[in-house]
């Protein structure tokens, strides 16, 4: 199979332990081409290390994985294809908005005017425009998270990694992602998804994968999952996942005296 025909993401008992601590056993999966795959869990059930490792930023303990057909201990053969956004984006508090974007073009080797036209429209797109040549340093976490997301698309590779993209945005930007998300999966672009905002699986993802103490204990399309909830008529993909996981939801917890209710 040729790399242009091959899964978007194919594993194969991909494996991570640190010492004894196994982190993510015998992981297999696979993902098809522009598809948007919700990739949930609890804390510290493995996603980011399994993002990692489809990454190349992390070498696997055992276990195959190829990215478009490019396999992940082969990091040369993989990077051109992926764009990443970690939970904390790799910026630059001393540049502006704007410099971060074309240094991140330059590093993907982008021509000028291509990189410049996809610069503008993106910002426009993110509403940051009016903030593109301010300093990072003087961003919020949201227009952080806007310009890490940015730059991880910005040379249109084949699968996007994006692990929490909606955080720390209000709602028109958390609108404005999603919509994004769903341009670019309809554009061919693959899309694995990490969030705990459930409501943005259920809304975007083609195809869930629930990982639970390194181990991918149900996979399937959005309505398959919220069908194994048991709790009432009006299944939810949260019901699904907390039943799945065998978690129960945090109580909100009372507010102090003298601070403010959130």
């Amino acid at each position: 199979m040729s790399p242009a025909d091959a899964p978007a993401i194919e594993t194969d008992g991909l494996t991570k332990r640190y010492g004894e601590t196994t982190a993510v056993s015998d992981l297999t999966m696979t993902v098809d081409r522009g598809t948007v795959y919700g990739f949930l869990g609890p804390n510290g059930a493995g996603k980011t290390t399994t993002m990692r490792m489809l990454t190349t930023l992390v070498r696997p303990t055992a276990g195959t994985a190829r990215v478009v057909g490019n396999p992940i201990t082969d990091r040369e053969s993989v990077t051109p294809h992926i764009g990443y956004l970690p939970e904390e984006p790799p910026i630059y508090d001393e540049l502006t908005g704007r410099e971060q974007l074309e240094y991140a073009a330059g590093l993907r080797d982008l021509p000028e005017a291509e990189s410049s036209e996809r610069i503008e429209s993106m910002l426009e797109r993110f509403d940051l425009l009016e903030d593109a040549d301010r300093r990072i340093e003087g961003y919020s976490k949201g227009m952080r998270q806007k310009v890490g997301v940015i730059q991880a698309v910005l040379h249109e590779p084949a699968v996007a990694f994006l692990d929490e993209p909606t955080s720390g945005l209000d709602p028109r930007a958390a609108r404005t992602m999603r919509d994004t998300i769903a341009d670019l999966a309809d554009q061919r672009m693959t899309i694995f998804l990490s969030t705990h905002i459930l409501p943005v699986v259920d809304e975007l993802a083609d195809e869930i994968g629930v990982l639970h103490d390194g181990e991918l204990v149900a996979q399937g399309d959005p309505e398959t999952l919220k069908s194994r909830a048991e709790t009432g008529e009006a299944r939810s993909l949260e019901d699904a996942f907390l039943e799945i996981t065998q978690e129960t939801p945090e109580q909100p917890s009372e507010p102090s005296a003298g601070a403010p209710a959130e």
